[in-house]
């Protein structure tokens, strides 16, 4: 043990605080500052800037979860900042999901976004552990618990997450409740079930998992957007039936959080992968491409998945990250720090 000691005090007299911050760091220092400087305004709101410059919860999420995995403590405590003073406003500890520059007062939808309200949680409790900050701790532990009491339910002997408090349940469609599978961050559940222990967090991931797999919807067998789970598994009335630019994010999150069924991966693979390493969204009635998206941050959710199941290595294009628009650049980053966390080989 004495030597274990010494050895980490040298350690410790080699390595100085730039270069520990560095091997903390996933998302490398350049790309994290030209993603701030080109979508985090001054007052710590992430800019949407293909929507008119709102910020949302699911943005607020993003941001916190890429300053931590930057290693940016005091861009962390920004973006927070203006989470808790703006977004949490309901009485139910659940962030408004929508916060518009042109509007008066600024939040112009008050219900909130599950997906958003996981990843603000997430980024707190990862923070908290690392950066040894109990306030995020706490902060974290009442987001989980409202997620938990508000938005986690049982139907048709699943464990179901609603999108939203208000307008998917049962009780509020013909075809409820509907679910968006994209709002499944797997990786965030085992850190929320730390926080706040309950046996819903393991139901919610294992049926998320399992439900996903059996949306085999359309020509190439793929999840849609927003589904139905009344009964049967279905695309959801009165939304696109496509494999669209939610769905996209669910084998971002699946490989993210160490998803190895690799039957289930390459059926995921064969549905949006273009030629070229391009992403495609589809039409699920028809089967029809409705998007080639060529964006370095829609294609690399492809690399990651020829990674993963090939050991293909990422192209070289795609390595550099370059600020394009807010969502694309969101998932660039994402998918770089997997990469550099958990496959150095694809580099």
């Amino acid at each position: 043990m004495r030597y274990l000691l010494i050895f980490a005090l040298l350690l410790g007299t080699l390595v100085g605080p730039a270069e520990a911050d560095e091997r903390q760091a996933s998302v490398k220092a350049d790309a994290w500052a030209q993603y701030k400087l080109k979508f985090l305004d001054p007052d710590g709101r992430i800019l949407d800037d293909a929507n008119g410059n709102v910020s949302h919860s699911e943005g607020q999420g993003y941001g916190l979860l890429l300053s931590f995995l930057a290693n940016e403590p005091a861009d962390f405590e920004q973006i927070w900042s203006f989470t808790r003073r703006e977004l949490l406003l309901r009485d139910d500890g659940l962030a408004a999901w929508k916060w518009s520059p042109d509007n008066d007062p600024h939040v112009t939808d008050i219900n909130n976004a599950t997906d958003g309200d996981i990843l603000i949680a997430y980024g707190l409790a990862r923070a908290a552990e690392r950066w040894g900050r109990s306030d995020y701790s706490q902060a974290a532990a009442t987001i989980a618990r409202a997620i938990l009491d508000k938005t986690v339910v049982e139907h048709g002997g699943r464990t179901l997450l609603l999108p939203g408090v208000a307008g998917f349940s049962a009780a509020d469609r013909d075809d409820g409740p509907v679910i968006n599978p994209s709002y499944w961050v797997f990786e965030a559940l085992p850190v929320l079930d730390r926080l706040v222990p309950s046996p819903k967090w393991q139901a919610l991931a294992a049926d998320g998992e399992t439900m996903i797999q059996g949306m085999k919807f359309g020509p190439q067998d793929m999840p849609a957007d927003w589904v139905s789970a009344k009964t049967t598994l279905k695309p959801a009335a009165g939304f696109p039936r496509e494999f669209g630019f939610n769905a996209l994010r669910i084998p971002l999150y699946l490989v993210r959080s160490d998803q190895s069924d690799r039957e289930f991966l390459s059926r995921l693979q064969r549905g949006m992968s273009g030629p070229q390493g391009e992403l495609l969204t589809r039409d699920l009635q028809s089967g029809a491409v409705r998007a080639t998206l060529t964006d370095p941050g829609y294609r690399i959710i492809n690399h990651l998945l020829a990674c993963v199941l090939q050991g293909t290595k990422v192209p070289e294009d795609a390595k550099t990250f370059r600020p394009t628009q807010y969502y694309p650049s969101t998932l660039h980053l994402l998918g770089l720090s997997f990469v550099e966390e958990k496959h150095p080989e694809c580099l």
